[in-house]
């Protein structure tokens, strides 16, 4: 049984040397840089920007979806777009509809792609439940805020959301553009 030792030298330039022993028993020096590498904010596939521009979002739930092979390698790819989709309740299962998933051009020919399909998300009976009656009691409307990953598998944030009138939509951009002036103000 041979044993790994990792040696941690600091350098003036911001990065780690590292003596990492290879199994043959030969050393091999490596330099690695301090700075992390620029990715885009992680987990995330597809972001719904509109969504908090148009609703009040009063509760947020996570579902999963029901994907077919090629939606899965075409999410690890991030070519997906919810903005101009909606979440719907059909007896008791919800939909996700209007989502776009760009097939890969790398599919094979003998599968038929459908971009727009409509897509079974998966729920609790409970949260289910208070969807239903939230939507069909109080006229609340089902919007999808983010796709994202979440332990290797596929996941939706829906919205439950009241729509905002256009004098709100005024609103909230005057409260932005004051916090951004007061932080402006309060730096310089």
């Amino acid at each position: 049984m041979s044993l790994a030792i990792l040696i941690q030298i600091p350098r003036t330039d911001n990065s780690t040397r590292r003596i990492i022993p290879s199994p043959h028993g030969l050393h091999r020096n490596t330099v690695m840089s301090g700075k992390k590498s620029k990715k885009p904010a992680g987990n995330v596939i597809a972001v719904n920007r509109k969504a908090r521009h148009d609703y009040f979002i009063e509760d947020t739930f996570e579902a999963g979806l029901v994907l077919e092979g090629w939606e899965a390698k075409s999410l690890r790819a991030g070519s997906a777009q919810i903005t101009e989709s909606y979440v719907t309740i059909r007896g008791t299962e919800a939909w996700l509809i209007g989502a776009h998933f760009s097939p890969l051009k790398t599919a094979s020919t003998h599968v038929k792609t459908e971009p727009t399909r409509s897509r079974k998300l998966l729920l609790h009976r409970q949260e289910l439940d208070r969807l239903v009656g939230a939507v069909e009691r109080k006229g609340y409307a089902l919007v999808p805020l983010d796709l994202h990953w979440h332990k290797g598998r596929a996941k939706l944030n829906i919205g439950l959301a009241k729509g905002k009138k256009q004098h709100d939509k005024r609103a909230a951009s005057k409260d932005r553009d004051w916090e951004r002036q007061k932080a402006r103000i309060l730096k310089g």
